[in-house]
């Protein structure tokens, strides 16, 4: 039986943009940590799934980045895109505390579910970046130390050099200790508590980073994103 390619390749648009990373000794180091952990560990998202958010929002399409932590590590959670969910998966607390931000931030949208599965945001150009694309199943950020980051952070250097006019979201500390990387005053960065339990009432919800994102795209011509696109759960 012919064994998968778990290898792990960028997609060719992305690959290019970032200066073809894969020839540099620290992807092999990644590869090569990541590679050994499926082969003892269930790891979320699966490997055709790791590279979902930059398959689905190629680097000509990003305008806007909401930068989260690591992939679920729930049983069938993870499926590449930060904060969301396979269609039909409950939404975990975070992804909750989002679709109750945007229905007090559009009042007016009030008879549509916002989604769980973020799929739609991603075509419209929200890049649904997560620092580390992989984890094992039940354990929370054990990927952190296995070279993720050095790609994450290209990205957002890439991007944040650019004058593109992107709106990065960056929720909690770990996503706001990013923001040197964005650097071309074109960008709009907003910040905010993460949308954790631990932390949404603390300024997460009510801060209508929602509405000032699409305020921003529309005041530079361009079309405001449709966040209640796709399917949600209530």
């Amino acid at each position: 039986m012919t064994q998968p390619d778990l290898s792990l390749k960028l997609p060719k648009a992305w690959s290019e943009f970032l200066g073809n990373p894969e020839v540099e000794a620290w992807w092999s180091r990644l590869e090569e940590r990541y590679l050994a952990e499926t082969k003892t560990q269930k790891i979320c998202p699966t490997s055709a799934s790791v590279f979902r958010a930059l398959e689905l929002t190629p680097p000509s399409g990003v305008r806007v980045v909401i930068l989260g932590q690591d992939p679920y590590h729930g049983p069938g959670q993870a499926h590449g895109l930060a904060f969301s969910v396979p269609q039909g998966v409950s939404p975990p607390p975070s992804l909750a505390n989002i679709q109750k931000e945007l229905r007090s931030s559009f009042p007016n949208e009030s008879h549509r579910l916002p989604p769980t599965d973020l799929s739609q945001w991603a075509k419209q150009g929200v890049l649904l970046l997560n620092t580390v694309l992989s984890v094992r199943e039940g354990a929370a950020f054990s990927h952190k130390a296995i070279g993720w980051e050095l790609l994450t952070e290209r990205i957002l250097e890439r991007l944040g050099h650019k004058d593109l006019g992107i709106v990065f979201l960056l929720w909690g500390n770990p996503a706001r200790s990013k923001k040197h990387r964005v650097s071309h005053p074109s960008h709009l960065i907003l910040e905010a508590p993460h949308p954790s339990p631990l932390s949404a009432y603390r300024g997460f919800l009510g801060c209508e980073h929602f509405k000032k994102t699409n305020d921003h795209i529309s005041a530079m011509g361009g079309v405001a994103i449709d966040w209640f696109a796709g399917i949600g759960l209530v």
